[in-house]
Parts: structure tokens; sequence; C-alpha cells
């Protein structure tokens, strides 16, 4: 029901008007999208755009975060295969709300997760639904990065709590595809990489830091960034910039500390 009352709030313009992309961003996101499905990622990602940064142009493979037009248009190409025909401006025009439809359900999870309440997770599932702020970025026809972005961003921290509390390397895996996907919609990914990270160093200063956490951030940080360099738009920023640098150096601190731990327990019992 919330997931529900999440979509229809964020569809009262076009109840009341009609269904159309409004501000510029949605507007060039849109362009690129239909571009994507009449021609294929191939040539999508070697489009030099004429039309945009006028009289330069632009590179549009090299030069934006592609998730969101790769999301509606693997539901334009599925609805096709399954006879089911949809026209690409009204994906793009609904993605944002029912985005926030799954964003409410992974709120719930995330906050179930670390509460262990029911009642906690669908009060802030409910928050996360009616929240002004989130509103402005995720109403119909508002076809921007956060649109799909807030959704990853969620459920990359609900995977990471799941994977720090159980220690499986299954939950880290899905943990850094999420974030991969993260990276791919929005340069807001810098927030979790920072994040994650703070995290992590804050348990070895509380005296918290354990194996299971060892093990879901080694994996988290390899695989997560090896996979954002396969952005484009991001590529050797991983290595150069310094909003990664973060999470570098609490992988060689947690290192540090665990064969440090690992030399005093040892000390110890000899």
């Amino acid at each position: 029901m919330i997931a529900i009352l999440a979509f229809f709030v964020r569809v009262f313009s076009v109840i009341r008007y009609e269904s159309v992309i409004h501000e510029f961003d949605p507007w060039f996101n849109f362009r690129t999208t239909r571009y994507l499905t009449e021609k294929g990622v191939y040539d999508f990602w070697n489009w030099y755009d004429s039309e945009s940064w006028h009289p330069l142009g632009r590179v549009i493979g090299g030069t934006i975060f592609p998730g969101i037009m790769l999301t509606s248009s693997i539901i334009k190409w599925t609805m096709d295969y399954l006879a089911f025909p949809l026209d690409i401006r009204h994906i793009c025009v609904f993605l944002a709300p029912v985005f926030s439809g799954f964003t409410a359900v992974s709120c719930y999870l995330l906050t179930k997760e670390c509460t262990n309440k029911i009642e906690a997770g669908l009060l802030a599932a409910l928050f996360i639904s009616i929240v002004p702020s989130y509103i402005s970025r995720s109403v119909a026809g508002s076809y921007d990065n956060e649109a799909v972005a807030i959704t990853a961003l969620v459920n990359t921290f609900y995977l990471w709590i799941k994977a720090v509390n159980t220690g499986s390397i299954m939950w880290a895996v899905l943990c850094s595809l999420q974030y991969f996907y993260m990276v791919s919609a929005w340069g807001g990914y810098s927030f979790i990489i920072n994040l994650i990270p703070v995290f992590v160093l804050g348990t070895m200063f509380i005296n918290k830091f354990n194996m299971k956490i060892y093990v879901a951030y080694s994996v988290f940080y390899t695989l997560g960034s090896i996979m954002a360099m396969l952005i484009t738009f991001v590529n050797f920023a991983v290595i150069r910039s310094s909003e990664h640098l973060a999470s570098h150096c609490v992988f060689f601190i947690m290192n540090a500390y665990v064969i440090i731990m690992y030399i005093r327990k040892n000390l110890q019992a000899e």
C-alpha cells in the first residue's frame, strides 16, 4: 500500500495535465534514451551529438551516466519482446514514480534489517514515500538520474548491512552489483564509496570490527572499484580522484589492522 501511495503521489501532473517530459536535463535524457532504443547500444556509445553543447558537440558515451537510459531501454525492449509495446515516452515519464515504490520497499528492508522491527521499517517506508525532497526528484515527467539512483542508493546500503550481519560473500557481491548500478546512474555514488569506508573505520575505533565486516568490505571494495571503472565517464577516476581516496586508504588500514590483531592473538597464545 505504501509503494502504491508513493506512485500515485507522484503522478498528479499527468492526471491534471498530460504525460510529458519537463525540465531541461530530463529532455536531454529522453532524447538520448530514444536514440538508444532505436539505434542500439553500440551506436549509442559511439554517438557524437552535434546538437549538444553547441557548437562544440558532445561524445555521448564518454560524458554521461547511462544507467537511466539503459534501464528505460531494457524495459522497452522487454515489453516489445513480450508483444506488449509501450511508447518510450510513457516509460520515461512513469519510470521515476514506479521506482519510488521500489525505494519504499528497499527503505523498509533496510530499516527492518537495522532495527529488527517491522513497525520501524513501515514508518521509514512511509516517510520516504511522501518526503517532499524526494518527491521533487521523482515526480512523473522528471526523467533525471535520481529517478533510479535513489533506489540504487538505498538498495546498496541495505545489501551492505545484510553482508555485514551475515558475513556472506553472496550478499557482498550483490551489494557490489547494486553499487555498480548506482555508479552507472548518478555521480552521487561518491556518497556510498565514502560512507561505507567511514563505517568500517568507525568499527575499528569502537572495537566492533570483526571478520564479517572484513569479508564484506574486501569483496565490496575489490569488485565495486573494478566494475566502477567500466563506466566510461568514471573510468580511471577510481584511481586518480580524491573522491575514492577514502575507500583505498581504509582498505589498506583494514588489512593492516587484521594483520596486527592476528599477530597479537598468536603472541598472547604462546
